[in-house]
């Protein structure tokens, strides 16, 4: 069950990491994303989408860690590091299901409230 969850979370982060990567080339995708208010993000929304690449890595390597895949950090900063981006991802469902943009409700609600589970299973593994 570990390498599942841990294969399926790295997926969708890997996934989220290219739709930022659009979204910071000037996709207009920006409905999907930093509360949907720009349909082409403006520059600093932009370079916020570039930031959240180092987030998505950050948030990647513990569990990939944990599976086994990398070693990254110290050993004991695995395990409360999966429980607190598991509680931020938790956070993050409500947040996004507040989102002013119907098509981030949608959309990046299901995506935050799977990626809490997956990481909530990887901490209970």
């Amino acid at each position: 069950m570990l390498l599942v969850a841990v294969s399926l979370a790295t997926l969708i982060l890997l996934a989220l990491s290219a739709f930022q990567v659009t979204l910071a080339a000037g996709a207009p995708f920006g409905r999907f994303a930093w509360g949907g208010a720009s349909r082409v993000l403006p520059v600093r929304q932009r370079i916020a989408s570039v930031a959240s690449l180092a987030i998505y890595g950050l948030m990647a390597s513990f569990p990939l860690q944990k599976a086994g895949f990398a070693t990254i950090w110290p050993a004991s900063w695995i395990e409360p590091g999966i429980w607190i981006i598991a509680c931020y991802l938790a956070v993050s469902i409500g947040l996004n299901a507040m989102s002013k943009s119907r098509a981030e409700r949608l959309v990046m609600t299901p995506v935050a409230a799977v990626l809490a589970i997956l990481f909530f299973i990887v901490s209970l593994s």
